[in-house]
């Protein structure tokens, strides 16, 4: 019963920080292009050649 008078408080400040972190992220852009990254790999090189240049050998 004592270690529920430790774990109570304990949660509570683990729960604030995590939406402090949350709200930190959101302000700073984090979530504002979710679906950029998975369009971006389908879209087609703008070179046209069709040669990859990272590829190596």
């Amino acid at each position: 019963m004592d270690v529920i008078y430790f774990l109570i408080p304990a949660m509570l400040i683990i729960g604030l920080l995590i939406v402090i972190v949350l709200i930190i992220s959101i302000k700073n852009g984090q979530y504002d292009d979710l679906d950029g990254d998975s369009y971006r790999i389908l879209m087609e090189d703008e070179d046209g050649d069709g040669s990859n240049k990272n590829q190596k050998i």
